[in-house]
Protein backbone atom coordinates (compact mmCIF):
# COMPACT_ATOMS: atom_id res chain seq x y z
CA UNK A 1 0.00 0.00 0.00
CA UNK A 2 1.77 3.36 -1.18
CA UNK A 3 2.11 6.33 1.00
CA UNK A 4 -1.26 8.29 -0.28
CA UNK A 5 -1.02 11.99 -0.80
CA UNK A 6 -2.11 14.72 1.78
CA UNK A 7 -4.98 15.59 -0.32
CA UNK A 8 -6.28 11.86 0.26
CA UNK A 9 -9.76 11.82 2.09
CA UNK A 10 -9.83 9.95 5.37
CA UNK A 11 -12.00 7.33 3.47
CA UNK A 12 -9.82 6.98 0.37
CA UNK A 13 -7.27 5.88 3.07
CA UNK A 14 -9.86 3.41 4.53
CA UNK A 15 -10.50 2.08 1.05
CA UNK A 16 -7.19 1.45 0.10
CA UNK A 17 -6.40 -0.72 3.70
CA UNK A 18 -9.72 -2.63 2.91
CA UNK A 19 -8.74 -3.16 -0.64
CA UNK A 20 -5.37 -4.97 0.35
CA UNK A 21 -6.75 -6.77 3.51
CA UNK A 22 -9.50 -8.12 1.02
CA UNK A 23 -6.38 -9.42 -1.27
CA UNK A 24 -5.02 -11.34 1.80
CA UNK A 25 -8.47 -12.58 2.70
CA UNK A 26 -8.59 -14.62 -0.68
CA UNK A 27 -5.54 -16.50 0.00
CA UNK A 28 -6.57 -17.31 3.35
CA UNK A 29 -9.87 -18.93 1.68
CA UNK A 30 -8.17 -20.75 -0.92
CA UNK A 31 -7.48 -24.22 1.00
CA UNK A 32 -11.62 -23.78 0.77
CA UNK A 33 -10.67 -24.89 -2.80
CA UNK A 34 -9.76 -28.09 -2.05
CA UNK A 35 -11.68 -31.65 -2.61
CA UNK A 36 -11.77 -34.31 -0.10
CA UNK A 37 -9.16 -36.07 -2.39
CA UNK A 38 -6.39 -34.88 -0.47
CA UNK A 39 -7.98 -35.39 3.06
CA UNK A 40 -4.27 -37.09 3.94
CA UNK A 41 -2.37 -33.97 2.69
CA UNK A 42 -5.29 -31.70 4.67
CA UNK A 43 -4.36 -33.40 8.00
CA UNK A 44 -0.71 -33.15 7.02
CA UNK A 45 -1.09 -29.24 6.87
CA UNK A 46 -3.53 -29.25 9.88
CA UNK A 47 -1.13 -30.71 11.99
CA UNK A 48 2.18 -29.77 11.21
CA UNK A 49 1.57 -26.41 9.39
CA UNK A 50 -1.65 -25.28 10.99
CA UNK A 51 0.32 -22.14 12.47
CA UNK A 52 1.46 -21.02 9.09
CA UNK A 53 -2.05 -21.25 7.58
CA UNK A 54 -3.38 -19.14 11.00
CA UNK A 55 -0.88 -16.73 11.20
CA UNK A 56 0.44 -16.06 8.21
CA UNK A 57 2.39 -12.89 8.24
CA UNK A 58 4.33 -13.18 5.83
CA UNK A 59 1.07 -12.57 3.44
CA UNK A 60 1.08 -9.68 1.71
CA UNK A 61 4.53 -9.63 0.48
CA UNK A 62 7.04 -7.95 2.71
CA UNK A 63 4.81 -7.93 5.37
CA UNK A 64 7.37 -8.75 7.77
CA UNK A 65 10.24 -5.80 6.74
CA UNK A 66 7.81 -3.43 4.87
CA UNK A 67 5.35 -1.37 7.77
CA UNK A 68 3.71 1.80 7.13
CA UNK A 69 4.28 4.59 9.35
CA UNK A 70 2.08 7.16 10.73
CA UNK A 71 3.11 10.18 9.26
CA UNK A 72 2.56 8.54 6.13
CA UNK A 73 -1.48 8.99 6.62
CA UNK A 74 -0.97 12.67 8.31
CA UNK A 75 -0.87 11.47 11.72
CA UNK A 76 1.88 13.49 13.25
CA UNK A 77 1.47 12.83 17.04
CA UNK A 78 2.59 9.28 17.76
CA UNK A 79 5.49 6.96 18.70
CA UNK A 80 7.07 4.39 17.40
CA UNK A 81 7.54 1.41 20.47
CA UNK A 82 9.57 -2.00 20.62
CA UNK A 83 8.19 -3.16 24.07
CA UNK A 84 9.96 -6.20 25.48
CA UNK A 85 7.87 -9.26 26.57
CA UNK A 86 9.26 -11.95 29.57
CA UNK A 87 10.37 -14.36 27.31
CA UNK A 88 12.71 -12.39 25.18
CA UNK A 89 10.56 -10.89 22.25
CA UNK A 90 10.50 -7.28 21.18
CA UNK A 91 6.95 -5.95 20.24
CA UNK A 92 6.90 -3.47 17.69
CA UNK A 93 4.34 -0.54 18.38
CA UNK A 94 2.61 2.29 17.47
CA UNK A 95 1.04 4.96 19.96
CA UNK A 96 -1.12 7.59 18.30
CA UNK A 97 -2.48 10.30 20.62
CA UNK A 98 -5.20 12.18 19.75
CA UNK A 99 -6.04 15.59 20.54
CA UNK A 100 -4.15 16.65 23.67
CA UNK A 101 -7.11 18.50 24.72
CA UNK A 102 -10.09 16.62 24.09
CA UNK A 103 -12.90 15.01 25.52
CA UNK A 104 -11.60 12.10 24.99
CA UNK A 105 -8.04 12.77 25.97
CA UNK A 106 -7.33 10.13 28.77
CA UNK A 107 -9.38 7.69 26.56
CA UNK A 108 -6.94 4.83 25.22
CA UNK A 109 -7.72 2.50 22.40
CA UNK A 110 -5.74 -1.01 22.36
CA UNK A 111 -6.29 -2.47 18.70
CA UNK A 112 -5.53 -5.62 17.93
CA UNK A 113 -5.62 -6.90 14.39
CA UNK A 114 -6.78 -9.80 11.89
CA UNK A 115 -4.60 -12.96 11.11
CA UNK A 116 -2.20 -11.55 7.94
CA UNK A 117 -1.14 -7.97 7.63
CA UNK A 118 0.33 -5.64 9.92
CA UNK A 119 0.01 -2.71 12.30
CA UNK A 120 0.87 -0.16 9.29
CA UNK A 121 -2.24 -1.51 7.16
CA UNK A 122 -4.50 -0.64 9.38
CA UNK A 123 -3.30 2.89 10.16
CA UNK A 124 -6.24 4.41 7.95
CA UNK A 125 -8.56 2.70 10.75
CA UNK A 126 -6.72 4.04 13.79
CA UNK A 127 -6.65 7.29 11.65
CA UNK A 128 -10.63 7.11 11.38
CA UNK A 129 -10.69 6.64 15.35
CA UNK A 130 -8.90 9.20 16.24
CA UNK A 131 -11.08 11.35 13.71
CA UNK A 132 -14.23 10.19 15.06
CA UNK A 133 -13.73 9.77 18.66
CA UNK A 134 -10.46 12.08 19.51
CA UNK A 135 -9.26 8.89 21.35
CA UNK A 136 -5.23 8.07 21.52
CA UNK A 137 -4.71 4.36 19.67
CA UNK A 138 -2.31 2.26 20.64
CA UNK A 139 -1.71 -0.65 17.97
CA UNK A 140 0.17 -3.65 18.94
CA UNK A 141 2.30 -5.78 16.80
CA UNK A 142 2.28 -9.77 17.60
CA UNK A 143 5.07 -11.59 17.73
CA UNK A 144 6.03 -12.65 14.52
CA UNK A 145 4.12 -10.18 12.50
CA UNK A 146 5.48 -6.87 11.10
CA UNK A 147 9.03 -5.57 12.57
CA UNK A 148 8.24 -7.90 16.44
CA UNK A 149 10.51 -10.45 16.62
CA UNK A 150 9.64 -13.94 17.64
CA UNK A 151 6.91 -17.00 16.10
CA UNK A 152 3.73 -16.48 16.61
CA UNK A 153 0.95 -18.97 18.63
CA UNK A 154 -1.75 -18.42 20.39
CA UNK A 155 0.49 -18.77 23.52
CA UNK A 156 3.00 -16.49 22.72
CA UNK A 157 0.34 -13.95 21.15
CA UNK A 158 -1.79 -13.88 24.39
CA UNK A 159 1.52 -13.33 26.67
CA UNK A 160 2.09 -9.86 24.23
CA UNK A 161 -1.47 -8.64 24.24
CA UNK A 162 -0.67 -9.11 28.57
CA UNK A 163 2.64 -7.24 27.73
CA UNK A 164 0.74 -4.40 25.71
CA UNK A 165 -1.83 -3.67 28.54
CA UNK A 166 0.61 -3.36 31.41
CA UNK A 167 3.27 -1.50 29.26
CA UNK A 168 -0.04 1.16 29.27
CA UNK A 169 -0.52 0.66 33.11
CA UNK A 170 3.10 1.28 33.75
CA UNK A 171 3.51 4.24 31.47
CA UNK A 172 3.09 8.16 33.20
CA UNK A 173 0.74 9.28 30.19
CA UNK A 174 -1.47 6.21 30.41
CA UNK A 175 -1.18 4.74 33.53
CA UNK A 176 -4.63 6.84 34.84
CA UNK A 177 -6.71 6.28 30.97
CA UNK A 178 -9.34 4.08 30.32
CA UNK A 179 -9.35 1.49 28.26
CA UNK A 180 -10.99 0.24 25.37
CA UNK A 181 -9.85 -2.59 24.11
CA UNK A 182 -11.04 -3.50 20.19
CA UNK A 183 -10.24 -6.70 18.09
CA UNK A 184 -10.72 -7.31 14.41
CA UNK A 185 -11.06 -11.02 14.00
CA UNK A 186 -7.94 -13.13 15.40
CA UNK A 187 -7.70 -9.93 17.32
CA UNK A 188 -11.29 -10.27 18.80
CA UNK A 189 -10.22 -13.40 20.43
CA UNK A 190 -6.88 -12.07 21.61
CA UNK A 191 -9.05 -9.35 23.43
CA UNK A 192 -11.56 -11.41 25.27
CA UNK A 193 -8.87 -13.46 26.34
CA UNK A 194 -7.30 -10.32 27.50
CA UNK A 195 -10.54 -8.76 29.01
CA UNK A 196 -11.37 -11.69 30.85
CA UNK A 197 -8.23 -11.77 32.91
CA UNK A 198 -7.48 -8.00 33.12
CA UNK A 199 -11.49 -6.67 34.22
CA UNK A 200 -11.69 -6.37 37.78
CA UNK A 201 -8.99 -3.66 37.88
CA UNK A 202 -11.23 -1.34 36.46
CA UNK A 203 -8.83 0.57 33.98
CA UNK A 204 -10.97 -1.03 30.55
CA UNK A 205 -13.95 0.02 30.30
CA UNK A 206 -15.33 -1.42 26.94
CA UNK A 207 -14.77 -4.08 24.62
CA UNK A 208 -15.30 -3.83 20.70
CA UNK A 209 -15.25 -7.30 18.66
CA UNK A 210 -15.87 -7.21 14.87
CA UNK A 211 -16.44 -10.28 12.44
CA UNK A 212 -14.50 -12.47 15.43
CA UNK A 213 -15.09 -16.07 15.37
CA UNK A 214 -16.53 -18.74 18.52
CA UNK A 215 -13.33 -20.40 18.30
CA UNK A 216 -10.59 -21.42 15.70
CA UNK A 217 -11.81 -25.03 15.78
CA UNK A 218 -15.05 -23.82 14.90
CA UNK A 219 -13.94 -21.83 12.32
CA UNK A 220 -12.19 -24.30 10.06
CA UNK A 221 -15.18 -26.08 8.74
CA UNK A 222 -16.07 -22.62 6.67
CA UNK A 223 -12.54 -21.66 5.27
CA UNK A 224 -11.28 -25.61 5.39
CA UNK A 225 -14.29 -27.30 4.35
CA UNK A 226 -12.76 -30.85 3.61
CA UNK A 227 -11.16 -30.63 6.90
CA UNK A 228 -14.15 -30.45 9.05
CA UNK A 229 -13.85 -33.82 10.54
CA UNK A 230 -10.13 -32.88 11.48
CA UNK A 231 -10.73 -29.90 14.00
CA UNK A 232 -9.64 -32.17 16.56
CA UNK A 233 -6.10 -31.47 15.56
CA UNK A 234 -5.71 -27.91 15.79
CA UNK A 235 -4.08 -27.35 18.82
CA UNK A 236 -4.50 -23.34 18.02
CA UNK A 237 -8.11 -23.02 19.56
CA UNK A 238 -8.56 -19.42 21.06
CA UNK A 239 -11.93 -20.50 23.06
CA UNK A 240 -13.80 -17.01 22.84
CA UNK A 241 -17.02 -18.74 23.15
CA UNK A 242 -16.11 -20.32 26.45
CA UNK A 243 -14.40 -17.62 27.95
CA UNK A 244 -16.63 -14.66 26.78
CA UNK A 245 -19.22 -15.23 29.44
CA UNK A 246 -16.93 -15.00 32.34
CA UNK A 247 -16.62 -11.43 31.09
CA UNK A 248 -18.67 -9.94 33.90
CA UNK A 249 -18.10 -5.99 33.94
CA UNK A 250 -17.64 -4.63 30.69
CA UNK A 251 -19.64 -3.25 28.31
CA UNK A 252 -19.48 -4.98 24.91
CA UNK A 253 -19.79 -3.78 20.85
CA UNK A 254 -20.48 -6.15 18.25
CA UNK A 255 -19.57 -5.07 14.83
CA UNK A 256 -20.79 -7.45 12.54
CA UNK A 257 -20.51 -7.72 8.39
CA UNK A 258 -23.47 -9.32 7.35
CA UNK A 259 -21.49 -10.91 4.02
CA UNK A 260 -18.77 -11.82 6.27
CA UNK A 261 -17.18 -14.69 3.81
CA UNK A 262 -13.95 -15.60 6.20
CA UNK A 263 -16.26 -15.96 9.37
CA UNK A 264 -19.63 -16.72 8.63
CA UNK A 265 -21.70 -14.16 10.46
CA UNK A 266 -23.10 -17.02 13.06
CA UNK A 267 -20.10 -16.76 15.66
CA UNK A 268 -20.94 -13.33 16.10
CA UNK A 269 -24.29 -13.69 16.85
CA UNK A 270 -23.45 -17.10 19.17
CA UNK A 271 -20.77 -15.21 21.10
CA UNK A 272 -23.53 -12.03 21.42
CA UNK A 273 -26.21 -14.94 22.78
CA UNK A 274 -23.72 -16.25 25.16
CA UNK A 275 -22.32 -12.91 26.88
CA UNK A 276 -23.61 -12.24 30.09
CA UNK A 277 -22.36 -8.77 30.51
CA UNK A 278 -24.98 -6.02 31.59
CA UNK A 279 -24.72 -3.72 28.86
CA UNK A 280 -24.30 -5.72 25.04
CA UNK A 281 -25.08 -3.87 22.12
CA UNK A 282 -25.54 -5.34 18.47
CA UNK A 283 -24.64 -3.54 15.25
CA UNK A 284 -25.30 -5.34 12.23
CA UNK A 285 -24.01 -3.89 8.95
CA UNK A 286 -25.95 -5.80 6.05
CA UNK A 287 -23.10 -5.24 3.37
CA UNK A 288 -20.44 -5.33 5.19
CA UNK A 289 -18.08 -8.32 4.23
CA UNK A 290 -14.84 -9.54 6.78
CA UNK A 291 -12.63 -6.50 5.82
CA UNK A 292 -14.97 -4.10 4.46
CA UNK A 293 -17.67 -3.16 7.65
CA UNK A 294 -14.91 -0.57 8.17
CA UNK A 295 -16.23 1.11 5.11
CA UNK A 296 -20.25 0.72 6.25
CA UNK A 297 -22.10 3.87 7.40
CA UNK A 298 -22.66 3.95 10.93
CA UNK A 299 -19.36 1.94 11.77
CA UNK A 300 -17.39 4.99 13.51
CA UNK A 301 -20.38 6.27 14.64
CA UNK A 302 -21.36 3.14 16.13
CA UNK A 303 -17.89 3.02 18.28
CA UNK A 304 -17.94 6.69 18.68
CA UNK A 305 -20.99 6.37 20.66
CA UNK A 306 -20.25 3.47 22.66
CA UNK A 307 -16.81 5.29 23.14
CA UNK A 308 -18.79 8.46 24.76
CA UNK A 309 -21.41 6.19 26.40
CA UNK A 310 -18.63 4.18 28.78
CA UNK A 311 -16.02 6.12 29.14
CA UNK A 312 -17.52 9.70 29.84
CA UNK A 313 -14.71 11.47 28.44
CA UNK A 314 -12.69 11.65 31.84
CA UNK A 315 -11.04 9.68 34.36
CA UNK A 316 -13.23 9.38 37.21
Amino acid sequence: MSPPGASTSHQTYLQQSVSLLSTVAGYIRLPALATSGIAAVLTSLLYFKQKTLIYPSHIPTNARTEVPRPSQFGLKDFEELMIPTNDGEKLSAFYIRGPRRGRFANCTVMMFHGNAGNIGHRLPIARMLINAVGCNVFMLEYRGYGLSTGEPDEKGITLDAQTALDYLRSRAETRNHKLIVYGQSLGGAVSIKLVAKNQSAGDIVGLILENTFISMRALIPSVIPPAKYLTMLCHQIWPSESILPSITEVPILFLSGLQDEIVPPFHMRRLFEVTTTPTKIWKPFPGGDHNSSVLEDGYFEAISDFVSNVSGGEKS
